[in-house]
């Protein structure tokens, strides 16, 4: 049974997310987009924490929860998604951690011991002025089956390997819990074959998560699984564990690289954008105020890649890249905004007419299909999204990356 997952979204209450970030709206996108189990967001923040408790009922003892009202047969996993600013090595590290907890009751007590001792009201994603090991123990202690891993491994300002303030290990990162992290989400800014490059990262689960800070964006990227029994929390996380017998990670499905804000260097201000190489030639400085470069995605994984690039490891999961049907309708129709009625109105035609969902339309809809109930530009532009035949002109400094189909 193919089950599609997002395990890393946000809610209302972070910084800079859609206020229609709710339950119940999370739930009735991901039907439309063909996500079977998300997760909540940001269960330390005290008011979303108590969204979860008053609107999700558990689905029997599996660890996953379902909205208590309107059942869509969308199933939650409890996550969040903290910010740890500390120093080490006599550097400021920020590092972003993902954290999935076993059950409610675990959740509680994460928050009970971090609403006294931090602020974790402001924000969705709280700060927390504590070392990712410290906060391995705090989880371990209250449930060994909190599952930990760092978030877009590869951003420059809130990342494990990030350009300004990571680690160029794992084990610098996590010290002695490194071997109870069994997983690490690429980011929008790598995909699988770039993180492939790092004989490091072998051992790990590799996850492709979407972070949406709005409803349009859950599922831009995902992991799809093949169940073989009952999905649980348990069962997840032995996949991701590596220790799962009956079911497994059969791909990812990723952003293009370059479209992430990161993936390339250079000054957003100075609308500056360098590839790895014209950066060393510019010895890390920008060519228009030649001041220091925000150093990218690309550059950091050849700095710590023992590897060239393409060598696919073996027994690893695949990956599908893709574009949002949204974006794929804007420009056939020639719109800027993804959102625009025009592009809308599109979009729920589709939906509705294949009665299919948004992931099935992009990965498995036949084109002559699509081709009846829209038009001919949009199923062209649909196929040249599933062969590759696209551009992107890469992002760089926190601004994304712009794709272009025809």
């Amino acid at each position: 049974m193919r089950q599609i997952a997002d395990f890393h979204i946000h809610s209302r209450y972070s910084r800079a997310c859609s206020r229609d970030l709710t339950l119940a709206n999370i739930a009735k996108t991901c039907l439309i987009k063909g996500i079977d189990i998300v997760g909540t967001g940001d269960f330390t923040h005290p008011a979303w924490f108590k969204s979860i408790k008053d609107e999700l009922v558990e689905i029997g003892s599996s660890g996953l929860y379902k909205l208590q009202e309107d059942d869509n047969g969308v199933k939650f996993i409890l996550s969040t998604e903290v910010a740890l600013i500390y120093k080490q090595g006599g550097r400021a590290r920020r590092i972003h951690i993902v954290i999935h907890a076993p059950n409610v009751v675990a959740v509680q007590k994460l928050n009970d011991f971090l609403g006294k001792h931090y602020n974790i009201r402001s924000d969705g994603r709280p700060i927390l002025g504590m070392s990712v090991p410290t906060l391995c123990q705090l989880c371990f202690s209250i449930d060994p089956k909190f599952l930990i891993y760092p978030a877009h491994i590869w951003t420059p300002w809130f990342s494990v390997f990030g350009s300004k303030s990571g680690f160029d290990s794992l084990e610098e990162c996590f010290g002695e819990y490194t071997n109870q992290i069994f997983a690490y989400e690429t980011g929008l800014s790598s995909d699988p074959e770039m993180n492939w490059r790092v004989s490091a990262l072998d051992k790990l689960t590799l996850l492709s998560n979407s972070d949406a800070h709005s409803l349009q964006n859950l599922a831009r990227e995902a992991n799809v699984f093949e169940f073989n029994e009952e999905v649980t929390y348990d069962a997840i996380y032995q996949i991701i564990k590596g220790e799962n017998k009956k079911s497994f990670l059969d791909y990812t499905i990723e952003f293009y690289p370059e479209e992430g804000m990161y993936h390339w260097d250079g000054h957003r201000a100075c609308g500056a954008c360098l590839s790895p190489v014209e950066t060393k030639e510019k010895k890390g400085l920008c060519p228009v105020c030649n001041r220091a470069l925000t150093i990218g995605v690309d550059y950091r994984v050849n700095e710590l890649a023992n590897r060239k690039v393409g060598k696919q490891l073996k027994g690893k999961p695949s990956f599908k890249k893709l574009v949002g049907l949204n974006k794929i309708i804007a420009e056939a129709v020639g719109v800027k905004s993804p959102q625009a009625k025009k592009v809308l109105v599109e979009y729920d035609k589709l939906i509705s007419e294949l009665q299919a969902s948004e992931i099935d339309i992009l990965l498995d809809a036949p084109i002559e299909k699509i081709a009846a109930v829209t038009t001919d530009k949009i199923a062209e532009g649909i196929r040249r999204m599933r062969a590759g035949e696209l551009t992107v002109a890469p992002g760089f400094d926190g601004q994304y990356g712009v794709v272009k189909i025809f």
